[in-house]
């Protein structure tokens, strides 16, 4: 089975210290690159305009924004620690691959307005600080992939507490203004309770809540604490799920307190001095120093934003991994997949500002967040599924309370960022030239097929859920009546199980296939078809990346029947699945062959095939056929 980031999962041992503290030291790091993705610069715009519009006021709309961000990183973490497969890998197990291949063009989308953001947010800091024009600022980004292939050549630790020294540089940087700022303590105070809102600070509230969720973040933090060794049990996992939560609590709350700053900054500087129309990150740096009376104050915010765009990037490099690799299983070298990454977000900023000159960065900026909002329900919605299931989560899945909480909470945040994409629709329509034709022609009907997409997404699994009551009896009843029924039945001394390579699949079909084996003696034999082009051509020879993959992966079952005193087999073979299939049942006198059903019609037939009943067609045993939900 493929592992998520392969070069550093489970590459930090978590030993059995009788300390706890340890354990939560050798835990924490994943939340931590994670957050940065919540103080990128693509998030200042906001702040600053809602602190120099609206004073210390919305305070409480950032905290409302953080506590959303803390539960569904809380539940991508809980996805990655439990079902070991990260967010888009999970979409690639579940969803077929219409859909799928449709979700990750999407996600690679946000993840390159994502690097836009990162891009100009790095390219504004270099100007702010050195006064190297954006043109510049933004091609020198490009050369950032060197720091990230010689974090990575250090390992994860290294490459956390790389992050981590950005992060706290933001918090140190931000400190100072605060220091020199002298904000108001009782308003702050005040700001946390909330508010009736004017119209044009409700605008701004939406804003903040609406982009401070990041698709690419969801997928990230899936993956990043894979990079963990623990147990495999449930007490293993238990711990787990407590230390991330811990390590998220704080790192988000690093990010809370520093776009709380932001806004607290201008807030104090701007609003109470009447200069409420600033909102632009280098209109901002440009009266620090005259408002504040202090030169280094303005440096200290070039410092902090260059910090934040340059972890934000070396983050988004990893989430760009992980995607492609996760939902189409494509293994490219990170620095080219960086190269890639950067030059889709360089080559669109690079012509805008060439045209339009500097002022076009805040233009660019909403641009990013408009295209973040589209793509955000695609990454929530199978998040808040996949968690939610038994299946894959077991005891792990989310309780009720957490699921009204989560759903309430992605709901509110779906119609913020729709919101935010109608107005910028409506805004923009009406432009002459290539814009307006381009929303008209383009965007409006791309939003349409987005919508009815995610309408599908949505209320998959119940569509699924009630057609499968129909076709067969709950789970309690088929056991039940199974056992009685087997009674009667041949005890069969040699069973074979063909397993699909998809966990959430096979442990259905192993679960159904232990009705009948455990009122058996019999030899177990764990069979899977290799696919691949190197298993097509050398059949049951094949020993090729994926073979050697599934050979651990069957193990990890038979291992288990073993413990319960069967005796278990595996067979790796290579070509069509039922060819082989049934020649294995034919040399290795298979008495019971088990397999799982989708039940599948017609075009899903066509597309996937028919295993089961090309099976059927070719050996002279009784076939098992096992319903599996996806």
């Amino acid at each position: 089975m493929d592992r998520s980031l392969a070069e550093v999962h489970s590459s930090v041992e978590i030993k059995p210290y009788k300390s706890s503290w340890v354990r939560l030291f050798l835990f924490t790091g994943p939340a931590f690159m994670v957050s940065v993705g919540y103080m990128d610069p693509g998030n200042w715009a906001t702040d600053l305009a809602g602190g120099s519009q609206f004073g210390y006021k919305l305070i409480w709309v950032i905290l409302l924004a953080n506590l959303m961000a803390i539960l569904f990183q809380t539940l991508s973490a809980r996805l990655g620690i439990v079902s070991g497969r990260d967010l888009a890998q999970a979409c690639r197990d579940h969803y077929p691959k219409p859909v799928n291949y449709t979700l990750w063009v999407l996600t690679e989308i946000a993840i390159a307005a994502t690097d836009l953001a990162e891009v100009l947010g790095s390219a504004v800091g270099l100007y702010l600080l050195f006064g190297i024009p954006l043109l510049w600022g933004v091609v020198i980004t490009t050369f950032d992939v060197l720091i990230l292939m010689v974090l990575m050549s250090l390992g994860i630790r290294k490459m956390e507490a790389f992050i981590f020294a950005l992060v706290a540089t933001i918090g140190i940087c931000f400190a100072f203004e605060m220091f020199l700022s002298r904000p108001d303590i009782g308003s702050i105070v005040t700001g946390f309770i909330p508010t009736s809102m004017s119209p044009g600070a409700l605008y701004i509230a939406l804003g903040i809540i609406g982009a401070t969720v990041m698709p690419h973040n969801l997928y990230l933090h899936s993956a990043l604490v894979q990079s963990r060794n623990i147990e495999r049990t449930n007490l293993g996992m238990k711990e787990a799920n407590k230390f991330n939560l811990i390590d998220s609590v704080v790192a988000l709350n690093a990010a809370f307190l520093v776009n709380a700053s932001i806004l607290i900054l201008a807030a104090s500087v701007f609003f109470t001095s009447g200069h409420s129309e600033v909102a632009s990150i280098i209109g901002a740096h440009a009266l620090l120093a005259p408002l504040l009376g202090n030169s280094f104050a303005p440096i200290a915010f070039g410092i902090a934003l260059l910090a934040a765009g340059q972890s934000s990037t070396i983050t988004g490099t990893f989430a760009g991994q992980i995607v492609m690799e996760g939902f189409i299983g494509l293994k490219i070298r990170p620095w080219l997949r960086r190269l890639i990454t950067r030059l889709l977000a360089i080559i669109p900023a690079v012509i805008v500002i060439q045209i339009s000159g500097q002022g076009a960065v805040d233009s660019l900026l909403v641009l990013s967040q408009v295209v973040l909002s589209l793509q955000l329900p695609f990454a929530l919605i199978p998040l808040l599924h996949f968690t939610a299931s038994k299946i894959k989560m077991k005891e792990f899945a989310s309780k009720q309370l957490i699921r009204l909480i989560a759903w309430a909470s992605a709901g509110l945040i779906i119609i913020l960022n729709l919101k935010l994409v109608f107005d910028f629709i409506i805004e923009n329509i009406s432009l002459p030239g290539i814009t307006g034709d381009f929303i008209k022609f383009f965007l409006i009907p791309f939003i349409i097929f987005l919508v009815i997409l995610l309408l599908w997404i949505t209320f998959e699994p119940y569509l699924k859920y009630q057609k499968l009551e129909k076709i067969i009896p709950g789970k309690a009843a088929f056991a039940a009546k199974t056992r009685t029924q087997t009674k009667n039945y041949k005890q069969y001394k040699r069973i074979g199980i063909a397993l699909e390579g998809k966990l959430n699949r096979d442990q259905q079909i192993v679960e159904g296939a232990s009705v009948f084996i455990g009122m058996t003696n019999a030899e177990i034999y764990f069979i899977h078809c290799v696919e691949t082009a190197t298993g097509r051509f050398i059949g049951d020879m094949v020993a090729d990346k994926r073979a050697n993959e599934m050979d651990v992966y069957l193990k990890s079952f038979s291992d288990k029947f073993e413990k319960d005193n069967f005796t278990a087999n595996t067979i790796i073979c290579g070509g069509e699945p039922e060819d082989e299939i049934a020649r294995i049942c034919k040399t290795e006198n298979i008495e019971l062959l088990i397999v799982g059903s989708h039940g599948h019609k017609f075009l899903k037939d066509i597309i996937y095939g028919s295993t089961v009943n090309e099976v059927r067609h070719r050996v002279r045993i009784p076939v098992l056929a096992i319903p599996v939900e996806d």
